[in-house]
């Protein structure tokens, strides 16, 4: 299946125009963020190689680290098996989180301490 007959299977109306995105590291494997994008960001992410999203809260389209430096390349893009959600892995520049945390998943609610 061809890039573009793969882009018109994408399901954006279960989101209401939105997929959600999931950014996986290149070489720790660690998940880093998930964001949204619309069908124009994921054009502009194939298109470019640069990680493009739909910011929700600016209601407009952002290119990751176009203000901050912290940039995403990307090394491939993934959908899931309903076409509803993405993987987007990157080599990543910078922390990703806005706090400045390396990933934005630094706040456990569950660890398991015992080991099995």
């Amino acid at each position: 299946m061809t890039t573009k007959e793969l882009l018109e299977k994408l399901d954006f109306k279960k989101g209401n125009g939105l997929i959600p995105v999931v950014v996986q590291d290149a070489q720790t494997k660690e998940t880093l963020m998930l964001a949204y994008a619309n069908r124009e960001a994921v054009e502009n992410t194939l298109k470019t190689k640069k990680a493009t999203y739909w910011s929700r809260s600016r209601n407009e389209l952002w290119v990751k680290g176009e203000t901050s430096g912290h940039t995403q390349k990307i090394i491939s893009v993934t959908t899931d098996c309903d076409y509803d959600a993405l993987l987007y892995v990157v080599e990543q520049v910078g922390n990703v989180c806005h706090t400045g945390a390396a990933t934005c998943f630094h706040n456990p609610l569950l660890q398991n301490t015992q080991k099995s």
